[in-house]
């Protein structure tokens, strides 16, 4: 996220006048994408279905080779990324935990291709499970160190981390460097994280590697927005989309670009609401929740936070949505209990600072200041510079009367707006 030290010097006055100027600036063209939200026909997700009928096909016609499980789950998964469906990813767990029981979790590669599915599932402890059996077995021994980097981070488990990332460490591996970028970015170095993740997608330009570029554009397209750059982001957005252009996530950064730049909310809805023709997820009815407060219209924000447990309550997805759970239910006092449980059990799921920073949230919002002052000292300060942990900090300062330690917060919070959302500026001036 951004590099907060880097801006305490910088006057609150300045900052706004720049944050005013950025949101009168156009930079998005509804002539740049609306082809993408045109298009009547993936052609990615028609080729998977077609593999998964093929695959099928042939597995059902010779049961007793199992390596198909593993091309099978392959292509559910690459559904559920076109489609957001929770079934194809629990379809392709299904097929991953058959693969593995068959060979008696003895295979290195489905052992991984299964924690990367709980990976998805936000089950990362059982994730670690699965990894380090794999990294003891041996074979492919960089590729499971990668994977468990990916899965300490996720857990908070920092040193552990550091030490898979330096165990794989070569400077013309793309691996390696959009991991060395992800580091980076959770120590609050985002310069830095920039660098790296800039130097990965080169290797992938050089390699015409179709995945890796998007997987390059679609992460600069964030860090970018997060520094401020925001016609930058937009660009890497459209790159992404030049090349899938049914990639969804690209979509949905040019939305936020629309709304918390731009603050055209009728057509950042129009972005989100053509994009959920053909990829529905929970996450896209909390941000036409978000954009409805935002115009002012508090009957149509409930609407759409109904429709969101609706949602959930008709699909399980586990502990996927436990930190949006949290934080809508903290801001009423009728379920900021609901908000203290949920908050404990991801803690005990991710003990990662900003899971504590949901536990202190929902103590703050309990009538317990005391107890987040201490979890935030405790686990969190130092430790996290996302945004909204910042807000929370803030908050949570205020609430036990140490308003000395708020304006250096609010100085830093006054840049971080459009990565927060328009709904903030007028939050964080009440600080």
């Amino acid at each position: 996220m951004k590099t907060l030290k880097k801006i305490v010097g910088i006057t609150a006055a300045i900052l706004l006048l720049v944050s005013c100027d950025q949101t009168n600036k156009q930079i998005t063209n509804p002539k740049d994408y609306n082809a993408f939200l045109e298009i009547k026909e993936n052609k990615g997700m028609g080729f998977t279905l077609e593999e998964i009928k093929f695959w099928e096909a042939k597995y059902q016609a010779d049961p007793v080779q199992n390596s198909y499980l593993g091309i099978i789950a392959s292509n559910y998964s690459t559904l559920f990324q076109y489609t957001g469906d929770i079934k194809d990813l629990y379809k392709a767990d299904d097929l991953l935990t058959k693969s593995n029981e068959v060979r008696n979790y003895a295979k290195v590669g489905t052992l991984r291709s299964l924690a990367r599915n709980f990976i998805a599932q936000h089950r990362f402890k059982e994730a670690l499970t699965l990894a380090e059996k794999a990294l003891v077995i041996g074979e492919g021994k960089a590729e499971s160190q990668k994977l468990l980097f990916d899965i300490q981070m996720e857990l908070g488990n920092y040193d552990a981390a550091l030490a898979n990332l330096e165990a794989i460490k070569d400077m013309k591996d793309y691996d390696y460097l959009i991991r060395l970028a992800k580091w980076n970015d959770h120590k609050g170095d985002l310069d830095t994280a920039i660098t790296f993740m800039e130097k990965a997608r080169t290797i992938a330009e050089k390699e015409d590697n179709k995945t890796l570029k998007i997987w390059s554009y679609s992460n600069l397209g964030d860090f970018y927005g997060h520094a401020g750059r925001i016609q930058e982001s937009y660009d890497s957005y459209l790159k992404t989309l030049s090349i899938d252009p049914n990639y969804t996530y690209a979509l949905k950064g040019i939305a936020w670009i629309v709304f918390s730049h731009e603050r055209n909310t009728k057509e950042a809805k129009r972005i989100i609401e053509t994009i959920e023709r053909t990829h529905n997820t929970p996450d896209f009815l909390l941000l036409k929740s978000e954009i409805s407060s935002f115009e002012g219209d508090k009957e149509a924000s409930k609407k759409y936070k109904k429709a969101y447990f609706d949602m959930l309550a008709q699909h399980n997805y586990g502990a996927m949505y436990n930190k949006y759970n949290t934080l809508i239910y903290a801001d009423d006092k009728m379920t900021a209990n609901k908000a203290l449980e949920i908050a404990k059990v991801e803690v005990d799921h991710r003990p990662t600072p900003d899971s504590y920073n949901l536990l202190a949230w929902s103590y703050l919002k309990t009538g317990d200041a005391k107890k987040a002052l201490h979890i935030m000292n405790e686990k969190v300060v130092g430790k996290s510079f996302e945004p909204h942990v910042q807000y929370h900090l803030a908050m949570i300062y205020k609430a036990n009367n140490k308003m000395e330690k708020v304006p250096g917060l609010k100085k830093e919070l006054e840049s971080s707006i459009y990565e927060l959302g328009p709904e903030f500026e007028a939050k964080i001036q009440k600080l």
